[in-house]
Order: structure tokens, then sequence, then C-alpha cells
């Protein structure tokens, strides 16, 4: 009798395999870059230092990583909710851009009591960014168009939109590049990081629990994991398909109307930060999950507010952008190993 060795690929891993294959995958990507740039002649450690006490040694980092972690979440909760019933929204940067635009137009041009008026900014921003994938979603339910293409084209929409009006039609003579300041703001519950941390945080749980406990979740993943057998069971594919869309854009909008009314205050260009492409990348590292968005933005806006820190020491953009790529590549690569074991075949 003999025997053969292989890799089997299991469903799902344990909490622990996954997380000893996420840490060891960003020890390794750590070393590597570390590797790289004692070459050049920095010092690894002090670096690693420097960014460690930044972020975690004062209260200013906490704040900093408060403020990176609310639009991560919401837009890799946008991400992960898509993926739900198979489909891949692309185009969370734009619907971001698109809930900031008309939650801003509420707050500079509806007058009222601050509030009335930030329910108000809410329930626009929430509208803007289920519009602006409405397109997309109908193409795809109706006519087969991929979302990949029609939601990433979107983007540039979005974009120079926000651009144009806040620079044109809705600048404010003394900024110039943007808007005047907002008449309702998020209050600050500690230091600058205001209430929209646990709103994002609380519809990451509902969102979860919405899936996991309705019969409209089970539907939904259902309708994801074989849209056949769905239709053969009578489930509504076309109209959950819709829903989970308009749901999914409706989320990042609701995080770019939290970028403007608590940390940024005014509408302008390149308020997102590439947060709605980070998204992707939160959803993935969280396979999908609502409660894992939670920890994989956490995970992601320590890497993004780490980026920060190195530039401030001397490194260029592309070196930062370069380590932070190989920290996400190889974290990618450990989840995905995570799930496989070494079996032995008997013959």
């Amino acid at each position: 009798m003999s025997a053969a060795w292989r890799f089997q690929r299991l469903p799902s891993a344990s909490p622990v395999i996954a997380f000893s294959a996420r840490a060891a995958a960003i020890l390794l990507a750590l070393v590597i870059a570390g590797g790289v740039l004692s070459l050049t002649g920095a010092s690894p450690l002090k670096l690693g230092q420097q960014v460690l006490s930044a972020s975690f040694g004062s209260s200013f980092g906490f704040e900093d990583l408060g403020l990176l972690f609310i639009p991560l979440i919401l837009t890799g909760l946008s991400v992960a909710v898509a993926q739900q019933i198979g489909a891949w929204n692309i185009g969370a940067e734009g619907q971001f851009y698109a809930g900031a635009f008309a939650a801003a137009a509420v707050g500079l041009f509806v007058p009222g009591l601050p509030m009335l008026i930030l329910p108000m900014m809410f329930v626009a921003g929430l509208f803007g960014g289920a519009v602006w994938i409405l397109v997309p979603t109908l193409a795809r339910a109706y006519a087969g168009v991929s979302e990949l293409i029609t939601t990433l084209l979107m983007n540039f929409v979005a974009i120079l939109l926000v651009y144009y009006v806040s620079t044109n039609a809705w600048r404010d003579r003394t900024a110039n590049s943007a808007t005047r300041r907002l008449s309702a703001e998020i209050p600050e519950f500690w230091g600058s990081v205001h209430w929209g941390l646990p709103v994002a945080i609380v519809v990451a749980l509902l969102i979860a629990a919405l899936l996991s406990f309705s019969r409209w979740g089970y539907e939904v993943r259902m309708v994801g994991s074989n849209p056949a057998a769905a239709h053969y069971a009578g489930m509504p594919v076309r109209r959950h398909l819709i829903t989970v869309m308009l749901l999914s854009g409706a989320i990042a909008g609701l995080a770019g109307m939290l970028e403007i009314a608590g940390t940024v205050h005014r509408l302008q260009g390149g308020i997102s930060n590439n947060y709605g492409y980070l998204g992707i990348m939160v959803a993935v590292l969280a396979r999908n999950s609502a409660i894992g968005v939670i920890f994989s933005a956490a995970l992601m806006a320590f890497i993004l507010n780490s980026g920060i820190i190195l530039q401030t020491q001397g490194l260029t953009t592309s070196a930062v952008l370069a380590i932070t790529g190989l920290i996400l590549f190889l974290t990618a690569i450990g989840d995905e190993l995570a799930h496989y074991r070494i079996a032995r075949d008997k013959a």
C-alpha cells in the first residue's frame, strides 16, 4: 500500500488558522519591505517604531485611525453586500461621491435648524448612492449587462461632477476649490472622531443580522450561490438583485455623507481618498462577511495611516504604495492558504 500527499481545500477555515495565516502574511510582508528599505540606507526598525508610536502612542493617532475607519467600513460593506447575490459593485467610489453630492446639496441650500437638516442629509446620502447605482442595476437585471463595467464607468462621472460643482457652481469665493462650510455637522464624541463611527458599526451589525437571520437574507444568499435553483424554488431572483444592488449603493452613499458632514465639512474634489476602491479590498479580506468587514476595515485603516506616517519620514509615495500593496497581496494569499490542508490519499 502506498500513500500520496495532496492539498485539500476546505469550505471554511477555523478562526485560529485564519488569524494565524493573516498574521504570518503581514509579518512576511514587513520582513520583505524591511529588507528592501535597509538596502536603501533606511532603518526599518526605527520606521516601524515611529509608525506604532504615531498610531497608538497618543489620542491623536487613535483619532486619525477612527476617521479612516468610518468610510472603510461602509465602502467595504457596500461591496460585500453586493457580493452576497453574486454581483461586483466596483462603483462604490462613484456612489460615495454621489452620496456626498446629494448630502451637500441639502446642507448648502436647504434652510433650517441643524437638528432637522442632518437627518435630511442622511437620507439624501442614501438616496444619492442608490440613484448612482440604479442604471447599472437595471442594465444587469433586464439586459444582462455586466455591472463590472457600468459601475466602474459611473465612478468617473461622479468624480468629475463633484469637481465641477465644487470649483464652479457651488464654489466658495474664499476657498476657491471647495464649497462653503455645511450648515449642519455630525457632532464629535471623542476628539475629532464623530458619531459616524458608531453609526457605521451599527449599520454593519444590522446588515449582518439581516443577512443571517431573515428570510430575505436567506433568499439573497440562495440567489447568489445558485440562481437557477433559486428561480426553480420560486424566489424572485430579479427583484432580489435590484434590492441588493440598490442597498449596496445606498451604503456607499452613506459613507460619502458621513465624510462631508463629520470629517471634511464641505464638498470638494478628492474627498474620497480612494475609499471606494479600497472597499473592494476590505470586502475581499473579509470574505464578504458583514462582521468581518469591521475587522478588515480596521486593518486597512492602520495600513493607510502607516503610509501617511511613512511619507512624513521621507519615503516616497511610490515606496509607500509598494509596501501597502505587498501587505495586501500577501494577506490575501494567506487568507486563501488558510483554507487548505495537507491530506493523504491511500492507494
